[in-house]
């Protein structure tokens, strides 16, 4: 059974900036807050976690790339994307936008390897 993480009801209908100290609800405080929490349960029960963007006021492509690329470069980008679904059905690009974000995030333990 799929873990669902909707931004607008779980944290907020007004998501931010990049990082913590450039406001509030920013996309460092959602993946430390909740994604990042949901996709781990996803993956220690083998479900999957859909996130859904629905019902926000939009999103600066800044708090995209930090919640999700940044989850991705603490974990194998195809692990993140083989347990996140990303449905959006008022913006339906921002799916492919994330999973750019996802794909094109470096891990820590890649940059590591090429040492």
């Amino acid at each position: 059974m799929a873990i669902h993480l909707s931004i607008a009801r779980d944290f907020t209908e007004t998501p931010g900036p990049r990082s913590r100290d450039e406001g509030e609800f920013s996309g460092d405080e959602f993946r430390e807050e909740l994604l990042e929490p949901a996709f781990l349960k996803a993956r220690a029960e083998k479900s999957s976690l859909v996130v859904d963007l629905d019902g926000t006021v939009g999103y600066a492509t800044s708090f995209l790339e930090a919640a999700f690329g940044g989850l991705a470069r603490e974990y194998e980008p195809a692990d993140v994307l083989a347990t996140i679904e990303v449905i959006c059905q008022d913006e339906p690009s921002l799916v492919d936008e994330v999973k750019k974000y996802i794909r094109e995030a470096k891990t820590k333990s890649f940059a590591q390897q090429k040492r």
